[in-house]
């Protein structure tokens, strides 16, 4: 069975868990990182020693890096669904993801520690007014791939969805600013309406709160 180690509060693991929820897959969850620690033990270090999480070990098969694992799980469990056997479609999906994480996640995760985990008294408005633009101008861009589109590939939920699209949760409770962008509320009202968002992505994180 897949084992999946992570906490359920972990941006990062819920894009694995999200995956699996949409995939139905069978699967244990283990939990690690934050306050359930673990991550500096020798039989962890040995499947990922990077010390972060999620990892998985499907049979043997441990893949590390979130956007890694969300491929992974689509390829092996998701063909038809969120894994195209055409390499030029797939390829659509993959830019996305990669996008997400060299341009978005930088400025999302500057945003989110400096309104959320920043100890309150030590927080810069600046930072989070300036992180929050910059974090604007990337959905913007999103919101223009999306144009009419349930989706952002098409009619269908794609790897690129949930990638992204596990960030507005956390996007829309953070005490910011948010004008505009009401194709990005749309979808991300859309994206509600899934059983496996729900459950796996809109997960408290008052625990984080302050704890910089």
């Amino acid at each position: 069975m897949l084992k999946i180690w992570g906490r359920t509060n972990s941006l990062n693991v819920q894009k694995a868990m999200w995956t699996v929820g949409e995939l139905a897959i069978p699967h244990e969850r283990i939990d690690a990182g934050g306050r359930f620690g673990g991550l500096d033990r020798p039989d962890y270090l040995r499947m990922n020693p990077n010390a972060r999480i999620p990892t998985i070990d499907d049979g043997g098969a441990i893949v590390w890096e979130s956007n890694a694992v969300v491929r992974y799980l689509a390829a092996r469990y998701g063909e038809g669904k969120l894994w195209d056997a055409d390499p030029g479609k797939r390829a659509q999906a993959d830019q996305w993801m990669d996008w997400m994480q060299t341009t978005l996640a930088p400025d999302f995760y500057a945003l989110f520690f400096e309104s959320v985990r920043q100890k309150p008294e030590k927080r810069s408005p600046q930072i989070v007014a300036d992180s929050a633009r910059r974090l604007r101008s990337h959905y913007a861009v999103v919101e223009r791939q999306l144009d009419d589109k349930p989706f952002m590939l098409g009619n269908e939920l794609s790897m690129a969805d949930i990638v992204i699209g596990a960030t507005l949760y956390r996007y829309y409770e953070m005490p910011i600013e948010r004008p505009g962008l009401t194709g990005i509320r749309a979808w991300y009202q859309r994206l509600n309406t899934r059983p496996a968002y729900r459950t796996h992505v809109m997960v408290s994180f008052e625990e984080l709160r302050g704890i910089g």
